[in-house]
């Protein structure tokens, strides 16, 4: 059985961030409209060193893209200078169920990641936008602010981490990207200068905590949540979500997975009807979720295999132009 193999590298070399936006929103919309098979991802608690393990498989018939990734979420890496995530993607042929391909999946986690704040930024933010704030300056983070700039003319960003050194190298890093991701670049000092100047915000962290304080946001914004992913996480304040117009990438995940939806629903803050409905509904026009420019409005990625499957083929069949990859003989 041959297989081919795809390095990081070789995924960033083959798939665009354009490209995964475009392929992502389509995802979205075959799940919208049950035409993807997305059972729940299982998740393996690794208490004693605070991490988790998931395992995430799907199936878009449309696509033909079929497989699984194996993720890993361990905070205290850092301590230790490595990634907190590491990834893995399993492509199977399906047609045959064959295996096809194997691939680095911690870069396409934050591809595909990135590219779903992208769907979500193009249709939910206001058309103005042009200041953007990242919480969590990680590798997240620069997906989630080049995602947003390819659908927003993006102009100045502010960014805030935990630790300002790692605040400052992304900024010093970013700024030197050149289009669509602006040159105005500042760390910042704390999360109210970084919010409330921003039109978008992205938040990607791992804090069990929000990030911010809600009455330091500006009139009108969007924001992206990313980095909550157990019920016991929350990155966005319980006030702000009671005041937003709320879609997520899927009502099921979230109820089960997500902290800031868990959380106020627990406390009767919110019911299950506060969320407006699936970005899928969205991108496919069956909602409209924005009404007024002073709308506040939140989209919260659990984070879905269709959206690893679909960027995995297309890394996949754009390798296979390219002719990157190593092929393997098993």
């Amino acid at each position: 059985m041959k297989i081919k193999i795809l390095s990081r590298n070789d995924v960033q070399q083959s798939a665009t961030m354009p490209q995964a936006i475009d392929v992502v929103k389509q995802a979205f919309i075959s799940l919208s409209q049950n035409k993807a098979i997305l059972p729940l991802r299982t998740q393996v608690p690794v208490k004693e060193h605070q991490g988790i393990t998931l395992f995430m498989p799907a199936y878009l018939p449309k696509s033909g893209s079929l497989g699984a990734k194996i993720v890993s979420v361990f905070p205290q890496n850092v301590k230790n200078d490595r990634p907190t995530i590491h990834a893995i993607v399993i492509i199977c042929d399906a047609k045959t169920g064959q295996p096809s391909a194997v691939m680095d999946g911690t870069y396409l986690t934050a591809l595909r990641t990135g590219a779903a704040s992208g769907v979500a930024t193009d249709f939910l933010a206001r058309k103005g936008a042009r200041t953007a704030a990242i919480i969590g300056a990680g590798i997240q983070g620069r997906t989630q602010l080049e995602a947003i700039s390819c659908v927003r003319d993006i102009q100045k960003v502010l960014v805030y981490d935990k630790s300002p050194q790692v605040a400052e190298a992304f900024a010093t890093e970013m700024q030197n990207k050149g289009k669509p991701i602006p040159g105005d670049i500042s760390a910042v000092t704390s999360p109210k200068k970084a919010v409330s100047e921003a039109d978008v915000i992205c938040v990607a962290t791992t804090s069990s905590k929000p990030v911010f304080d809600d009455a330091h946001l500006k009139s009108g914004v969007h924001i992206n949540g990313i980095g909550s992913y157990t019920p016991e996480m929350q990155e966005i304040p319980e006030k702000t979500v009671l005041r937003a117009r709320v879609v997520v990438d899927s009502v099921t995940a979230s109820l089960e997975e997500v902290g800031d939806i868990i959380i106020p629903l627990r406390k009767g803050l919110i019911n299950q009807s506060h969320i407006q409905g699936e970005l899928g509904h969205v991108a496919s026009g069956f909602l409209t979720i924005r009404q007024s420019e002073e709308d506040i409005t939140f989209f919260k990625s659990v984070g879905l295999a269709i959206q690893d499957m679909a960027v995995a083929k297309l890394a996949l069949q754009r390798a296979e132009d390219l002719r990157l990859g190593m092929d393997l003989d098993l």
